[in-house]
């Protein structure tokens, strides 16, 4: 398993250096730091345009996506902004009751980023969230990276008929 990430502020783990923002109406803003590239919880970086354009034109699971709806989905979601000289080069949102449960979704890196050890980074920091280490449940779904998030601790659900879906 990848090494963890510490969101603790001035700690250094994993080759990371961490900091964070306190803002009393939205909760903490994280982010960590690896040479050029940062990881951060701040709503306001998020490049929404972006985000929007990657999953409505080029992800196999949100394809058609309007914008309000992405909108909607990160004023509602803990969202993670990868960031590279400043440029957001991925992107991944927890919806969570930030106590048991949470749902990862809509993880990307853009192509030309690939390859990098991004994703790993990334979901290294999501896992190590301050408000995501009391979850029981930590759910997301996925056709195409289940190497991945093995490395993390994910596996496939152990009685899936457990589960029900209602898709409108």
């Amino acid at each position: 398993m990848p090494a963890s990430v510490a969101w603790e502020h001035g700690t250094r783990a994993a080759g990371l250096t961490h900091g964070h923002r306190l803002n009393h109406d939205q909760g903490p803003r994280m982010a960590a730091f690896e040479q050029d590239v940062e990881i951060t919880t701040d709503p306001a970086r998020i490049d929404v345009e972006m985000v929007h354009r990657f999953l409505s034109e080029s992800s196999y699971w949100a394809r058609g996506r309007s914008r309000e709806t992405v909108e909607r989905s990160l004023r509602h979601s803990l969202c993670f902004g990868v960031f590279s000289n400043g440029q957001q080069v991925g992107f991944a949102r927890v919806v969570s009751d930030r106590a048991v449960f949470a749902y990862l979704m809509d993880v990307f890196v853009l192509p030309a980023w690939r390859g990098r050890g991004l994703s790993k980074l990334l979901l290294g920091a999501i896992l190590e969230h301050p408000d995501l280490q009391t979850l029981t449940l930590f759910l997301l779904r996925t056709s195409d990276a289940h190497s991945l998030y093995a490395q993390f601790g994910f596996h496939p659900v152990e009685r899936p008929d457990d589960l029900m879906a209602r898709k409108t």
